[in-house]
């Protein structure tokens, strides 16, 4: 048996329902802008509670890549497993050309406010340092972990607890 709606209703009412229909489109377009929208937001770590741009003075690398984007989340990781413990966050990239840097921390206390967080960004500036990227600018030791992100080519960089703190920068 097939069901259609419209011989049900008469054609004022289906007037009304398609009016209805837009409406709740129209409302939905302007709750969610498409450029708001973060589809790691919900799996990765919570919706991020805090945002702010940061804006670098320095220019992205003419090599950077997908690839060496990939490289730098590989070679921390590998930095990581030759620790004698456990690391405190876990650090990989996301996104089409794996432009967005995501940290999340692996357990309960760790960067659960802003200033963890942006202490976090501080001693990665130190491992950042140590890249061979970063040693072909002309002042390495002004650069922050940012403008490496930057550097490399990362547009966003979302640190979290995972569990209810997010913080998210758009590199600029």
């Amino acid at each position: 048996m097939t069901f259609h709606i419209s011989k049900l209703l008469g054609q004022k009412s289906r007037s009304l329902l398609a009016a209805a229909v837009v409406a709740v489109l129209a409302l939905t377009i302007q709750t969610h802008p498409v450029s708001a929208f973060d589809s790691h937001a919900g799996y990765y770590y919570p919706e991020a509670q805090t945002r702010e741009p940061y804006v670098s003075e320095i220019e992205v690398a003419p090599d950077a890549s997908k690839r060496s984007r990939a490289a730098f989340v590989i070679g921390l990781a590998a930095q990581q497993a030759k620790q004698a413990y456990a690391p405190g966050y876990h650090l990989f990239a996301k996104g089409g050309e794996l432009e967005k840097l995501i940290i999340v921390a692996t357990g309960d206390g760790q960067y659960d406010t802003l200033f963890r967080m942006r202490a976090l960004l501080a001693s990665l500036t130190s491992m950042a340092r140590g890249t061979e990227l970063f040693a072909r600018t002309d002042a390495p030791q002004d650069l922050n972990f940012l403008d490496f992100c930057k550097l490399i080519g990362f547009k966003q960089v979302t640190v979290s607890n995972g569990k209810d703190v997010t913080h998210q920068i758009k590199v600029q």
